[in-house]
């Protein structure tokens, strides 16, 4: 596809809830570390919140009784749950044959994500995916969700202006984050939030599966 039919150069990529399969781990493994440490332990909706958030963040405002020198413990018990079980979840059906797709098409892809640059990369590895995406940013080397650091980062790194620039993700974070830079969002509704408050944010689309995600792109981007 030539660089004028394309309406975006860049495409930016949440990991957890939007790529990755790993929501209900994520918001349990929080849950078992603010119960590991003595806190009051989140609800689900509390919990999954925050996913997407850096992790010291995150555990913050899902713990706000722990106190602060507890941090570091409640981040290691978080560690410790979300390891455990990290290989019992896998990439979203269709997620490998969208990323190949637009990768033939000749679009920029890259991964902004709340994951610490350890996790992202142990995940890639994984999934086999390091060489599909031309950058990634974590939120440890950069600023977490929804500072735009990360989309600003991509977008000077690769050259393209934020009208060039779609940002894709299944939180409000990631959505106000697009914002933030200037940039176009779509929000996902499979993932961690509820996307009855995505409007309010002005993504261009809500995608209700990978494979409809997959269309809208295809006809939009």
């Amino acid at each position: 596809m030539s660089d004028r039919s394309r309406r975006y150069d860049l495409i930016a990529f949440d990991w957890d809830g939007t790529l990755f399969d790993s929501t209900a781990i994520i918001t349990r493994s929080i849950q078992e570390a603010v119960r590991d440490v003595g806190g009051t332990v989140p609800s689900d909706e509390r919990a999954s919140y925050v996913i997407g958030m850096a992790l010291s963040q995150a555990l913050a405002h899902a713990a706000p009784d722990v106190p602060q020198e507890k941090y570091p413990e409640l981040a290691a018990r978080y560690r410790h749950h979300y390891l455990a079980h990290e290989n019992d979840v896998s990439l979203f059906d269709g997620v490998l044959e969208m990323l190949d797709a637009l990768k033939g098409r000749g679009y920029k892809l890259t991964v902004a994500t709340g994951k610490n640059r350890v996790g992202l990369d142990r995940v890639l590895q994984v999934a086999r995916l390091h060489n599909v995406f031309d950058g990634t940013r974590t939120a440890d080397e950069t600023a977490g969700k929804p500072h735009p650091r990360m989309l600003l980062e991509l977008m000077l790194q690769f050259g393209a202006p934020s009208e060039r620039t779609l940002m894709i993700g299944d939180t409000t974070h990631d959505l106000q984050m697009a914002l933030n830079a200037g940039c176009d969002s779509v929000g996902v509704s499979y993932g961690a939030h509820e996307p009855g408050t995505f409007h309010v944010l002005k993504p261009r689309t809500i995608a209700n599966s990978t494979r409809e995600l997959h269309a809208w792109l295809d006809d939009n981007a």
